[in-house]
């Protein structure tokens, strides 16, 4: 058994003894103040009032020691489902799930991980060894009675609490959905006030906004109605039961030791049953909220960790693209097909083409968020005097042969380098990363939003990458310190990608993805911006798409993709003078440079 078994076991005894200790107590009570009231000597009491002691005292400690191993238990199960939730959104999300729904799975759904535990899972076990020992007990004392409280705890522990399970089933499994809606509608109402505002739509948001809200009032308040009615039964059937125990025991000539004994034993063993009747509603809603979370975790990963990985060759590094196939769904065309290309050290790339072209998938496959149908990435080394082993020199992918710099990797041929899906998707992107085409603000400082591409680097490091995004008279003017909105509201379309830029050259990762830096830009911003960008990504490894070709003279090879086809490549001056895509693009925008 693991260690989170273990915790779970320690849990469910703390429980046990804390109710046995409980029933001891009153059953120790009882014959004390029976008997005493007979007037026998005090020695004859002096076992019992120990006994009374010794079980209030152990009740009270016990019962810490059950809260504290049970909610330790709960909330390291809650923390581990988050974790896994986690994993399964990342990197590439749960595809046709909103931000508010999936924070209501992340928030909401997980408590009832805590709640399956804390009011479910332990609480029956102690509940069922408190009625197990109260029936035996009865047993001995009066096997008649003992039969009544085993028929009343029946009654108290499993007919209510299925009764109660069938009556709301339905109706719990459409709680958490209608939570998900009304923090999905709340979410458009507060993000989307101002397109809201601006088109008229606010009073239709708000009532949309208001239905989702009456609805869940109306299945909470179904849902209390019903859970009062059958506390109201189970507090009813205990009654009744203790009642009826004490008159079979009058009958039966029991005595008043024995029946004050078994009247408030059973009184006292209905206590942990009747929070389970509760407990089974609430159950019907962990159950459906349990499987929205298994629904993202079943969500299929992007990509295929390899089984055995393979080692990082080193020295500067070289991609080589080979008919690269990639797919994104069965029934539609691929979004590459049949794509290659090649990064030496040093070398800039520009991927230009029309929207839907492949462009951003083509980022995707060399950061592992999506699984290629075909075709390879290569990652190969250079030896010691500086060649590239595998790798290609020059556009059309040739290059000189070299030793592997690494041992080659499941996958990976000896002097060819190693397979992009033969090393684990986070070493990758630490390999390949860079500028995404919509960068996120993080609700805090500015300082801790470009700390989030380098957690130790010192300040010469931060500021250097300032430097290089050209946003030092921008830091100068607000601060380090300044605490940028959420979501970047508080930030201008050109100072989020220079933040952006920042985040990749304090990442400084061996090669460099730049994904449509000057996209949503102006003119103005944008030139200014990829002139800045083609400056500091000199003499760097650098794959840049984009839609703008001001500067791309700059780069050393531009490859134009089509419908997820290579229809050119080479560098500005050839392609500005071949008939295609490119030339016809570069002279649109000098149409429109000159008006």
């Amino acid at each position: 058994m693991n260690r989170a078994g273990w915790r779970i076991v320690l849990a469910a005894l703390a429980g046990i003894a804390a109710e046995l200790a409980g029933l001891a107590l009153i059953g120790t009570a009882a014959w004390l103040i029976t008997r005493a009231a007979e007037q026998p000597p005090l020695a004859a009491l002096t076992v019992a009032i120990v006994g009374v002691r010794a079980f209030a005292t152990s009740k009270g400690v016990l019962r810490y020691a059950e809260r504290l191993t049970g909610h330790d238990v709960a909330l390291r199960a809650q923390a581990t489902t988050r974790e896994r939730l986690y994993q399964a959104l990342i990197p590439a999300g749960a595809p046709g799930q909103k931000g508010a729904d999936l924070l209501s799975r992340m928030v909401d759904d997980t408590d009832a991980v805590q709640d399956l535990l804390v009011r479910g899972v332990l609480p029956a076990i102690a509940a069922l060894v408190t009625g197990l020992a109260a029936v035996v007990l009865g047993l001995f004392l009066l096997p008649a009675a003992a039969l009544v409280l085993l028929a009343g705890l029946l009654v108290a522990g499993l007919v209510l609490p299925a009764g109660l399970t069938a009556l709301t089933r339905r109706r719990a499994a459409r709680l958490a959905p209608a939570r998900a809606e009304l923090a999905t509608r709340v979410a458009d109402l507060l993000h989307g006030a101002a397109d809201l505002a601006a088109y008229g739509a606010g009073d239709r948001a708000l009532a949309a906004a208001a239905e989702a809200d009456a609805r869940l009032a109306a299945l909470e308040r179904g849902q209390a109605r019903t859970s009062a009615l059958a506390t109201c039964l189970g507090v009813l059937t205990q009654g009744l039961t203790t009642a009826a125990v004490v008159l079979v025991a009058q009958e039966a000539g029991a005595g008043s030791v024995a029946t004050a004994v078994l009247a408030l034993t059973s009184l006292v063993s209905f206590e942990p049953l009747l929070p389970m009747i509760g407990a089974a509603e609430r159950m019907t809603g962990v159950s459906a909220a349990l499987r929205r979370l298994r629904e993202v975790r079943a969500t299929p990963p992007a990509v295929t960790e390899p089984a055995r990985p393979a080692a990082v060759p080193g020295g500067p590094l070289t991609v080589e693209v080979e008919d690269l196939v990639v797919r994104h769904a069965a029934d539609r065309a691929p979004a590459l097909n049949g794509v290659s290309l090649t990064l030496t050290p040093g070398k800039r790339v520009a991927v230009v083409g029309p929207s839907g072209a492949g462009k951003s998938t083509l980022l995707s496959a060399l950061m592992r968020l999506v699984e290629p149908e075909s075709g390879t990435i290569r990652i190969s080394g250079t030896t010691a005097g500086g060649a590239a082993s595998g790798g290609g020199a020059g556009a059309d992918g040739a290059g000189g042969a070299g030793e592997e710099a690494s041992s080659p990797g499941p996958g990976g041929a000896a002097g060819r380098g190693v397979d992009l899906r033969d090393l684990p998707s986070d070493e990758a992107r630490r390999i390949m990363t860079g500028l995404t085409q919509d960068p996120y603000v993080f609700q805090a400082s500015f300082r801790d939003n470009l700390r989030l591409a380098g957690p130790e680097a010192g300040e010469e490091a931060l500021a250097e990458a300032v430097r290089r995004a050209r946003l030092e008279r921008w830091v100068e003017r607000t601060g380090w310190d300044t605490v940028l909105g959420e979501d970047g509201r508080t930030v201008s379309g050109g100072q989020l990608q220079r933040l952006a830029l920042a985040r990749a050259l304090l990442n400084d990762p061996p090669v460099l993805l730049l994904d449509e830096p000057a996209e949503a830009l102006d003119e103005e911003t944008a030139d200014a911006l990829m002139g800045d960008l083609l400056d500091a990504t000199r003499g760097r490894t650098t794959l840049l798409v984009t839609h703008r070709l001001r500067g791309l003279e700059e780069v050393d090879e531009i490859v134009v993709l089509e419908n997820g086809s290579v229809v050119q490549r080479g560098t500005h001056r050839e392609l500005v003078e071949t008939p295609g895509y490119y030339r016809d693009l570069w002279r649109s925008e000098a149409m429109v440079s000159r008006r």
